[in-house]
């Protein structure tokens, strides 16, 4: 189990605080949704926890069986719901495989990149579209 300890800041700010390592994180309420936009949103932060997700868990798979994988980059967009309630309409992820891995890698990488626990526990809830490179 992990403790995450968030507060409200005031002006739609929130800092949430990882127990196990002291690292503090800063949210802010989007532009578009009458905040100063200057930090990660909430919502950013469930895009970004898609993409890393994906690069880690290939990581741990191309660690376990020594292939390099230096240059690998994911890119998401997220689109939000244009009618109430707001909400995550889409996350889209690109995911840029290096050049020198040969294709049984590649299958092996993108199976493992399908399969991350963000990735997992959004289906169903959150629409998501995963293009390889």
């Amino acid at each position: 189990m992990t403790v995450i300890n968030s507060r409200y800041e005031g002006q739609l700010r929130c800092q949430a605080n990882h127990e196990p390592s002291g690292t503090l994180l800063e949210t802010d309420a989007p532009i578009d949704n009458q905040g100063k936009g200057e930090r990660f949103s909430p919502t950013d932060l469930v895009a970004t926890a898609l993409s890393t997700c994906i690069l880690t868990i290939m990581g741990i798979v191309a660690e376990r069986h020594g292939w390099d994988l230096s240059g690998c980059s994911a890119r998401v967009e997220k689109s939000m719901t244009q009618e109430p309630p707001r909400r995550i309409a889409l996350l889209e992820v690109w995911i840029e495989l290096p050049a020198h891995l040969d294709e049984k890698a590649r299958k092996v990488l993108q199976k493992a990149g399908e399969t991350c626990p963000v990735k997992l526990s959004l289906e169903g809830s959150v629409p998501m579209q995963l293009h390889w490179h």
